[in-house]
């Protein structure tokens, strides 16, 4: 088969930031560790307990800007680093009231003023993902490709925002694992619907400005808008960036 994981992030402030890993550790129903762990509610925000739908958040699909930060998190001490090109580096403590603070006043610069502004750093015992469930994205190097080939584009990856990556699949061929189980390292996943895509993949993450219209693209080319699965975790254990991935028996 010749699949292999290719590529792992996480984003431990939902829509602010993302870094690489080179192996994570992953259990039976949850999402990657620290992904998605915390989400910045804004000031009409509507919070329930537990998950919350991402219209109470701030992200990149309403303000632009946000995709430019990367994210290091330290799981040993529990501070997080964010860079963005336009900002000084911050390195603070989330779960602290001083570290949410700093952070509100850090990002407070790259909203727009006609938007509703952030108002708390939130975390909710889980991941914040897009779906109910705690979820995996799975994406696709070929589907990348093929996409950046039709625009004329190099899309790089961060603008997709997912976690795994794969390598040796056919373009799209990942829509076909919808229903099946996939092995990849010591982890199982089972793949559970596509992903449909927002504006926030239609920023230049280098820059944070809007610089290719994904969604026309998509929508042009193949009559949708969706990109990546989403899974959910079905086998603990740890996964490597280049492990042998493959259909599971």
């Amino acid at each position: 088969m010749g699949w292999r994981l290719a590529h792992i992030f996480r984003h431990p402030i939902k829509a602010h930031g993302r870094e690489e890993l080179p192996s994570v550790t992953l259990t039976e129903g949850r999402c990657l560790p620290y992904d998605r762990h915390w989400a910045v509610a804004h000031e009409a925000a509507t919070l329930m307990p537990g998950w919350n739908a991402c219209m109470n958040f701030t992200r990149g699909a309403k303000t632009p800007t946000l995709q430019a930060i990367n994210a290091q998190f330290d799981d040993g001490t529990g501070q997080l680093t964010l860079t963005h090109p336009a900002l000084a580096p911050l390195t603070f403590a989330p779960d602290t009231a001083e570290g949410r603070g700093e952070f509100l006043a850090w990002v407070a610069p790259l909203m727009d003023g006609g938007r509703a502004q952030p108002k708390r750093l939130v975390s909710a015992g889980r991941g914040m993902t897009d779906t109910d469930f705690e979820s995996v994205s799975i994406l696709n190097m070929a589907s990348n490709r093929a996409l950046g080939q039709r625009i004329g584009y190099d899309l790089g990856l961060d603008r997709w925002r997912g976690n795994l990556w794969l390598d040796g699949l056919a373009p799209w061929e990942e829509f076909d694992l919808i229903g099946r189980e996939v092995q990849i390292g010591a982890v199982r996943l089972k793949i559970m619907e596509r992903i449909g895509r927002c504006r926030a993949t239609m920023v230049d993450c280098a820059t944070g400005k809007i610089d290719v219209n994904t969604l026309d693209a998509l929508e042009d080319g193949y009559g949708h808008t969706d990109f990546g699965v989403y899974a959910i975790v079905t086998q603990s254990g740890a996964a490597h960036a280049g492990d042998p991935a493959e259909i599971a028996a």
